[in-house]
């Protein structure tokens, strides 16, 4: 019989039965393991022949984690034989589907490759497989795990806790910045922590930290308004995914790599979508502080007790919220972001991802949309079409499942309700968690269970990515900067975003902390974003940073408030914002 409650989802395909939803440093000891045995293995025999099949797989699937480009050239290179003899088994492997071929350019011409989603279930299974099997093995050579002795040979046991990441170290040198270190952010959870924090990083930098925070609007408002000033004011600034390319643009921000050996902040390690976020024409101009996608947070006792399965589509989402609204005993089916501007406009675009359409013509691949090359001239909005008339809709019939107050609800006002058990289900990024998990007399606390988007007719589940940057403004003094980017390193390492979420923060960028075991205890969050980061939910191209993007968002924030209040119609808003969207696109241009 199918055990439904162990089937999940992987590249969008259903994965059943028995297999744990692993998560990249799983799939990495893997690999670290049968590689490892693979060479030792041809060391003992010298008549050993390479498995072209095997090494191309691993050579994709470590590639596919670490948010590498594969080419066929490079796969070849890796088989480990002869040109004709890995072009032939290559060509097995696309034949057999377990490779994908996707363009690199418009044309086509150029293409990577990438395993397919069945090759991303085979490895899942094996690697469950091959870890449990050196646990059994090696426990029966081996002293007890719980013994000093054996300890070290216990694998996924005492080797994981070994592998607990450490607390920030004091840096060689204090950091040379007269009148010590300046940094502009938002006012969120998480960067209120690292406030919270600031002496004992003061420690470890070796210098005063002065933090400044603002809401999202002025906060934006603020890193223009710095860069007008002949000097920065600021050594770091947070910015917003979608305003990468605005700032870029304006000419806001240094990149990265001009001031730092970009292979220091371990690439691989981040999230993908987000350190993918993080670039523009291709160099980073940031780096990852806060991946925090935006989840449907939903109370698993209510849903249990109403016999409802978790949402998967819109219309799932829909039937539950009818389910559970009660407003006579002061309980509503949902709270998302409806407040005029900023907040509604990002709903808008990430409800319209739901319904599989991106808010420009951005080309299709798999998994999504290319929200890499947005430096276009023939971009364009596709805020009018009919996927974006049925999002429209969808949060029209919200409407009558959310609490009387929606229409002024923005980011944190739809989640203190739910922590308040009030609400059954809202949309939220994991940010705002600490809302309900760090509260012990919250009734959403240990109740709440975490989603990525449900999906419409024509999208897929997806949890859009949200969190900042941090950022070297292009004004900064050359003599602070490179001090500063010293500064960028020591705030995003592991060792600091760990300390982050040990002292409540939600959003983990890096697979090496919500890996790590004590991070793990604290939140089933952190496991669940892994889950979504590995079968590839986690999307930026939903609100794609292009440099109209902050126009395009009040806009939609605008038109779509009027819709909710019923002074236009979907058409009619859709038809406005397009138009108004146009407008800007064509004042950029000429």
């Amino acid at each position: 019989m199918k055990n439904v409650q162990n089937e999940y989802l992987l590249g969008g395909k259903p994965v059943t039965a028995g297999m744990p939803p692993f998560g990249p440093s799983e799939i990495h000891q893997a690999i670290d393991l049968i590689e490892d045995f693979s060479a030792e293995v041809e060391t003992a025999l010298d008549i050993a022949a390479p498995n072209p099949y095997l090494n191309m797989a691993i050579h994709l699937v470590r590639n596919h984690l670490e948010g590498r480009i594969c080419t066929a050239s490079s796969v070849i290179a890796a088989s480990g034989v002869p040109y004709a003899t890995a072009r032939r088994k290559l060509t097995e492997l696309q034949d057999a589907g377990l490779i994908e071929q996707r363009p690199r350019t418009r044309s086509g011409k150029s293409f990577s490759l990438h395993p397919s989603a069945a090759m991303l279930q085979n490895w899942a299974q094996l690697s469950d497989r091959i870890l449990r099997l050196a646990k059994t093995r090696l426990n029966q050579i081996a002293p007890s795990p719980d013994s000093r002795e054996g300890a070290d040979y216990y694998f996924g046991g005492s080797y994981k806790s070994a592998r607990s990441i450490q607390p920030p170290k004091v840096l060689p040198e204090p950091l040379k910045l007269p009148g010590g270190l300046r940094i502009l952010v938002h006012g969120d959870p998480t960067f209120m922590v690292m406030e919270n924090l600031k002496r004992q990083f003061e420690q470890v930098i070796g210098t005063k930290i002065s933090q400044r925070a603002f809401s999202i609007d002025r906060l934006h408002e603020e890193a223009i308004r710095n860069a007008e000033h002949s000097a920065s004011r600021y050594d770091i600034i947070a910015v917003d995914l979608p305003w990468l390319g605005e700032f870029v643009a304006r000419g806001l921000l240094t990149p990265l790599d001009d001031v730092l050996d970009i292979d220091r902040l371990d690439p691989s390690d981040f999230h993908t979508a987000g350190w993918r976020a993080a670039h523009w024409g291709g160099r980073p101009y940031g780096v990852p502080s806060q991946t925090t996608p935006e989840l449907l947070f939903y109370r698993k006792d209510w849903f249990a007790e109403a016999g409802l399965e978790p949402p998967a589509t819109t219309d799932d989402l829909l039937r539950a919220a009818k389910a559970l609204h009660d407003p006579a005993r002061g309980r509503y089916g949902i709270a998302w972001n409806a407040a005029r501007g900023t907040a509604l406009g990002h709903t808008f675009m990430m409800t319209c991802a739901d319904f599989g359409q991106p808010v420009f013509n951005l080309d299709a691949i798999a998994g999504g949309y290319d929200a890499d090359h947005l430096d276009r001239r023939d971009l364009v909005p596709t805020l009018n079409t009919p996927r974006a008339l049925e999002a429209a809709e969808y949060l029209m019939a919200l409407l009558e499942f959310s609490p009387t107050d929606i229409l002024s609800m923005s980011w944190y006002e739809r989640v203190r309700p739910y922590a308040a058990g009030k609400i059954a289900m809202a949309y939220g990024y994991t940010l705002l968690a600490p809302y309900f998990e760090l509260d012990e007399s919250s009734p959403a606390h240990g109740a709440t269970g975490y989603l990525p988007h449900p999906a419409g007719p024509h999208g897929q589940p997806i949890a859009p990515v949200g969190g900042y940057v941090l950022c070297l403004p292009s004004n900064l003094p050359a003599e602070r900067k490179q001090q500063a980017a010293e500064a960028l390193v020591a705030f995003t390492s592991p060792e600091a975003q760990k300390l982050y979420v040990m002292n409540g923060s939600r959003t983990a960028p890096r697979y090496s902390v919500g890996a790590d075991p004590e991070v793990r205890q604290l939140s089933p969050i952190f496991e669940a974003v892994d889950a979504m980061s590995w079968r590839d939910e986690l999307q930026f191209w939903p609100r794609p940073p292009a440099p109209q993007i902050s126009e395009m968002i009040a806009i939609c924030g605008q038109e779509i408030h009027d819709m909710l209040r019923g002074i236009t119609t979907p058409r009619d808003a859709l038809s406005r914002a397009q138009s108004r969207a146009e407008a800007v696109m064509q004042s950029t241009r000429d």
